[in-house]
């Protein structure tokens, strides 16, 4: 399953970077959680939940972002925003049903704080 995780996180990496994004840090982790990507976008920076999800039992991949998922991205965002300065955010989600970048839907401003 890790494997699995590993691909997609690339293959949204890949493909936010051919859209115009630079990617600043992987994986990002503190005692908060975990925010799978961090990319620059002009002068704002996108938080990027990356979500692989084969079937759509359970809402498929945009329901798993679950409230409280979201909060312990927003307290992750947040620690990371005090240790390499204050700038413009916003969170994106990656969704994908299989690891193809056909299958790749970018949903901007998935959420807000």
């Amino acid at each position: 399953m890790k494997i699995r995780g590993d691909s997609a996180e690339q293959l949204a990496a890949d493909y936010l970077q051919e859209q115009g994004l630079q990617l600043v840090t992987r994986n990002y982790h503190c005692r908060f959680g975990e925010i799978d990507l961090i990319m620059q976008e002009q002068k704002t920076l996108v938080f990027v939940e990356v979500r692989l999800r084969s079937h759509a039992q359970f809402g498929g991949a945009i329901a798993s972002i679950t409230p409280s998922k979201q909060s312990r991205l927003l307290r992750t965002a947040e620690h990371y925003l005090q240790r390499h300065g204050d700038a413009a955010c916003r969170f994106d989600a990656i969704l994908m049903e299989q690891l193809d970048s056909a299958s790749i839907q970018w949903i901007k401003d998935a959420f807000s704080a």
